[in-house]
């Protein structure tokens, strides 16, 4: 196996197990809709269930048209991102490094989705009364990920073909 596959596999990993083990210890030790405070006026511990997607997209959709959708779309992003990572792995290590968190990201998430039906979701960012969806690792990672994207989308960085 190359190095860039290894880095693949190894940051997506990491992502899906510091996923998948933050949720368990929310779902073990928190009730829906429990909340512990951390950072007084800041953040909040928060056990929630996410039946859609970012800020709650298609969250009103049945169970069977969700999965369909949020299967199809993750396994299209996975894809894409698995392509775009082997053209790139070699020559631009710190897009591989995004595109390995989305991958891990987006498999988090699809874990809890097959598990639950939903995501659960637990890092609760607020000020005063007005709160940030929540969100967990996955989350962040894409996040992250996505933001290491947009940076070489905005400045050219990406290789043409």
């Amino acid at each position: 196996m190359t190095r860039e596959g290894k880095r693949l596999i190894l940051v997506s990993t990491a992502v899906v197990l510091a996923d998948q083990v933050t949720k368990a210890l929310i779902v073990k030790t928190l009730a829906l809709h429990q909340a512990i405070e951390v950072i007084p006026g800041l953040l909040n511990i928060t056990h929630v269930l996410n039946p859609g997607g970012a800020f709650g997209f298609f969250a009103t959709q049945s169970l069977w048209v969700r999965r369909f959708v949020f299967l199809f779309l993750s396994t299209l992003v996975a894809g894409i991102v698995v392509w775009m990572y082997h053209k790139i792995a070699r020559t631009q290590v710190f897009l591989s490094w995004g595109l390995a968190l989305i991958f891990g990201g987006a498999l988090g998430n699809l874990i809890d989705r097959f598990r639950f039906g939903m995501v659960v979701d637990f890092l609760d960012v607020y000020v005063g009364s007005a709160h940030w969806p929540a969100f967990n690792v996955a989350d962040s990672a894409i996040s992250v990920g996505m933001a290491i994207l947009i940076y070489h989308v905005v400045f050219n960085k990406i290789p043409e073909g």
